[in-house]
């Protein structure tokens, strides 16, 4: 089966509009906060330790992403996406992110905790595997001078003599794994300082921190960091702009400066219709999916699934579309616990029942996730695009014969996917452009 890089490599279309004048720059950049807490108070003391010179990078084992990978990997994106998006706000998910984060954190589970977020996280692939893959396909992602996607993880967590004790195992995985540094420090304001400027560093100045405090209880986090920047392979000049209007999902009309173009991949299926539109050299591209009219976007997306979502990817055709995406921007933030209690994680959750003895233990008692929050941002416009997330995880104690026209003047939803997969980094819904 062709891939999306090889129909965007391959497509070749005799378009009337003239070519653009300038490339456009699109960052999108992603953190994943992973914090653990306990009951005690933070002692304020100076920086943080490397904790990485007793702990050598191994080589890990590899699986090359295949079909099950990528099933896995879409079925759990869908559900996300689906169980996060609910009425007439804008969403934005990173499930790369997230299922990072979360994958991390999983390879300090054991017993119903582990099981659990297993079948959540794999759909039936083991952890183990499911790091192999994950190692396999972030490092296998294009990075190109003009298509660039960079990640970067760390572990941080409190020096605090006799209060947590971490297993090497566990950082030893995550080292080998997902690249992770380690670092020790007392969860002073040095400590806070130190995690925000490496965020900053590692998301090239577009996030500037993830947390204003340090909370009393936290004793570790877990933080990734995803740059995305790149080019459009086709793009917009002044030309290509006009004003238009958005009917929103609440049902107001919205003033909105439309990016027109002609594009080579179609979407289409039962209750849609959509485009694709590359990146430079064909590594990455924007996906845009418009539910048909009389199907409200809620209405699709709760018909979507990981399987149907690849699907309409794969099978885009080759036609020339006439298209009209508007300018937006927005931020979003929800809080996952519910959420992921419900996709079949709960017992991660509890405080009596969940069980992270593989991370490590502390005296004051069970370790559990207190908190999964995920906060994103996108912009788009015709200067390009920048988008980031973060997610927080806290453990506390106790040939074409016709032209296709789509213009998204109604909610619509989105996707940043890799061309070699059709996997989504990014997804969302657009209800409104205000």
């Amino acid at each position: 089966m062709k891939t999306i890089k090889d129909e965007v490599k391959s497509l070749k279309l005799h378009c009337t509009r003239s070519m653009v004048l300038k490339m456009l720059t699109v960052p999108l950049t992603l953190v994943i906060a992973s914090g653990l807490t306990a009951c005690t108070k933070a002692s304020p003391t100076a920086a943080s330790d490397d904790l990485m010179d007793g702990i050598s990078k191994s080589a890990a084992a590899s699986k090359t992403p295949d079909e099950v990978f990528k099933a896995s990997y879409s079925d759990f994106s869908i559900e996300l996406f689906r169980e996060l998006v609910s009425g007439k706000e804008n969403t934005l998910v990173s499930p790369l992110s997230v299922l990072m984060a979360l994958s991390m954190t999983a390879n300090g589970a054991a017993g119903d905790t582990l099981d659990e977020m297993e079948k959540l996280l794999g759909h039936g692939i083991p952890l183990s595997d499911l790091n192999a893959y994950l190692h396999s396909y972030s490092d296998g992602l294009p990075d190109d001078k003009k298509s660039r996607l960079r990640i970067a993880n760390s572990i941080w967590f409190r020096d605090d003599e006799g209060r947590l004790t971490v297993e090497k195992g566990f950082l030893q995985t995550n080292a080998d794994y997902y690249k992770a540094a380690a670092y020790k420090s007392k969860f002073d304001d040095a400590t806070l300082e130190d995690i925000n400027s490496w965020v900053g560093k590692n998301t090239d100045g577009m996030l500037d921190s993830i947390l204003d405090s340090i909370h009393p209880d936290a004793v570790m986090y877990l933080i990734n960091a995803i740059v995305f920047d790149a080019e459009w392979e086709k793009v917009y000049s002044k030309e290509h702009l006009k004003g238009g209007s958005f009917k929103s999902a609440s049902g107001t009309t919205e003033d909105v400066e439309f990016m027109n173009s002609e594009e080579g991949l179609y979407l289409e299926d039962s209750m849609s219709t959509g485009f694709i539109k590359p990146y430079s050299k064909g590594l990455y591209s924007f996906a845009a999916i418009l539910p048909n009219d009389g199907t409200s976007l809620d209405e699709y997306v709760g018909a979507m699934t990981g399987t149907g979502f690849l699907d309409l990817i794969q099978g885009a055709e080759s036609t020339l579309v006439t298209a009209a995406l508007p300018k937006f921007s927005y931020s979003y933030k929800i809080s996952m616990n519910d959420s992921l209690k419900r996709l079949g994680m709960p017992t991660a959750f509890s405080s009596e029942n969940a069980d992270f003895s593989r991370l490590g233990k502390s005296s004051r008692g069970n370790l559990f996730i207190g908190d999964v929050l995920h906060k994103t941002f996108i912009s788009v416009d015709e200067l390009g695009t920048k988008a980031g997330a973060v997610t927080k995880v806290e453990i506390r104690e106790e040939s074409y014969i016709e032209t296709k026209v789509v213009i998204l003047d109604r909610p619509f939803i989105y996707a940043i996917i890799d061309n070699s997969t059709g996997l989504p980094i990014f997804i969302g819904t657009v209800n409104s452009v205000k």
